[in-house]
């Protein structure tokens, strides 16, 4: 059987700041699909990345005394401290400042120069620099973005422009021809309104010879960072570099982006790519902001929350369980400490972590020498209903994750959760214990808990990494994470046993307590 290539990338950060919890949600949901799809079997490419080339890169390293390269070296550095410590498994980490991407960026400038696409001219107009994004006056409210509440600057400059109007009626037919190109569905709609109302030539290039890619066609001018930034998804699989590299892996499968960036994405990215002659990549995720007090993240605003503070105080896998359970990539969410500990305890630490340490702690306490191989489930009652749900998960779990719904797939390995910790009170194995007569009836009851917390611990890899491989450990299977397989999660606990008797776990999720 021939393995599926998966190309996910997510949108390159400026790095003017240090990532806030609004950032790490959009790379901690690609890790997730992209752990998802490694456990589906398929060969991931899973690519992030900072977006070095913008006037605040320059004004930020100016303010520090510092070169904008020296800059961006010691904010690459941060960042990608930051992401591993949220456990990201990430294969390739991009820097626009980098030759391959002055490679790549300039050669399909060229192609979309040769094109006939390209062309000089003056602009006049709004210009957000937070947004590092030209404005129409009819997007801005009393003069300010409305993203940052700042005012946008004016400017009068000679740049190059983007034939983009020359593709409204390509990019209109690409969307009807293939409806999941962009979701969620409102987003596509957006834009199909948006192309449907006109699309402009825009400016792709400005003043200047210093910090950015300069124009093959013109030295004294640089490519404009978005149109730079964008390049970036083909940079990392070689285009311009190595081509059997890049036949491998692009088209892209999926690029996960903030709703605020689809017009980026979605209109500006594939007319470049159809100028160019290269392929559009398969799809579009364009997620929901996290807010704080339903105001989305911002430096600008105040309001940053720090994922390395909630990292730091609870681990990484309380925090990524919360944003993918809470925030459907689909629609905004909203963080509260009040909520997020009420999730950790209800969930982490009484469903899962009780679940785990109470079914060992039984298996250590009633076969310290090692559990016999009896798993004779009953037909009906407690036992066929636990097989029900663990039979039923897995698929349930990927029919969710396929179709980008991460919190469904959760739901669906929390199903298995909840319905094993009903089935220790249904069958009271603490009971059945004082019985003597009855130990081929506890080794079953046994069995069954084992399996479904490692098919459980299975299905949850993509989400809790640390944590299933702590699950892992306490019930003695070897193996990496690379190593699992969807596959694995049918039900037979005779092919997963643990391979030495068992030990008295440590919690899991030690609960928080109210301060």
């Amino acid at each position: 059987m021939t393995q599926r290539s998966f190309y996910i990338t997510c949108a390159i950060d400026y790095v003017n700041s240090v990532p806030h919890l609004g950032t790490a949600y959009e790379k901690i949901a690609a890790d997730a699909l992209a752990r998802y799809h490694r456990l589906a079997g398929d060969r991931v490419h899973f690519l992030m990345g900072n977006d070095e080339h913008s006037l605040n890169v320059e004004r930020a390293a100016k303010e520090k005394g510092m070169t904008p390269l020296a800059y961006t070296d010691t904010m690459a550095e941060k960042f990608t401290a930051v992401w591993q410590t949220l456990e990201l498994s990430y294969d390739d980490f991009i820097r626009t400042s980098e030759p391959r991407h002055h490679t790549a960026v300039q050669a399909l400038f060229k192609r979309i120069h040769d094109a006939g696409d390209i062309f000089k001219g003056k602009y006049t107009g709004y210009y957000c620099v937070s947004c590092e994004a030209f404005k129409q006056e009819k997007d801005l409210i009393n003069g300010n973005c409305p993203i940052h509440h700042k005012p946008a600057e004016w400017i009068e400059e000679e740049n190059y422009f983007f034939r983009l109007s020359k593709y409204q009626r390509p990019l209109l037919d690409h969307f009807r021809a293939n409806p999941e190109f962009l979701v969620p569905a409102a987003r596509r709609n957006e834009i199909v309104n948006v192309i449907e109302s006109g699309l402009e030539d825009i400016s792709v290039s400005r003043p200047g010879s210093g910090w950015g890619v300069p124009l093959p066609v013109d030295p004294s001018q640089r490519v404009y960072v978005w149109f730079d930034a964008l390049i970036n998804y083909i940079t990392a699989v070689g285009y311009g570099t190595d081509d059997a590299r890049f036949r491998k892996f692009w088209p892209a499968d999926l690029h996960v982006i903030g709703k605020d960036i689809t017009r980026f994405h979605c209109i500006i990215w594939p007319a470049m790519l159809l100028s160019a002659g290269v392929p559009l990549p398969r799809r579009v995720l364009g997620h929901g902001w996290v807010t704080f007090k339903g105001e989305k993240l911002s430096k600008s605003l105040g309001n940053i929350v720090d994922p390395l503070e909630v990292a730091g105080k609870f681990g990484p896998d309380p925090l990524r369980f919360y944003l993918l359970k809470e925030v459907p990539l689909d629609r905004d969410g909203d963080f509260t400490w009040d909520l997020f500990i009420e999730r950790y305890n209800t969930e982490l630490a009484n469903d899962l972590g009780n679940l785990v340490s109470r079914t060992v702690s039984m298996a250590v306490k009633y076969f310290p020498d090692g559990l016999p191989e009896t798993c004779d489930l009953q037909a009906s009652g407690p036992d066929a209903e636990l097989l029900a749900v663990a039979t039923a998960a897995p698929e349930t779990y990927a029919a969710a994750f396929e179709r980008l719904a991460v919190h469904d797939a959760i739901a669906a390995a929390w199903s298995l959760v909840r319905r094993a910790n009903q089935y220790i009170e249904e069958t009271a194995p603490f009971k059945v214990a004082k019985d003597p007569s009855q130990q081929d009836r506890l080794a079953t009851i046994m069995n069954a808990l084992l399996e479904s917390v490692r098919i459980a611990a299975l299905l949850l890899t993509p989400v809790i990494p640390e944590s299933c491989t702590k699950i892992r450990e306490r019930l003695h299977q070897s193996g990496a994470e690379a190593s699992l397989r969807l596959a694995d999660a049918a039900w037979n606990p005779g092919a997963h046993r643990p391979e030495t008797p068992l030990t008295r776990p440590e919690p899991l999720f030690p609960r928080i307590e109210a301060s």
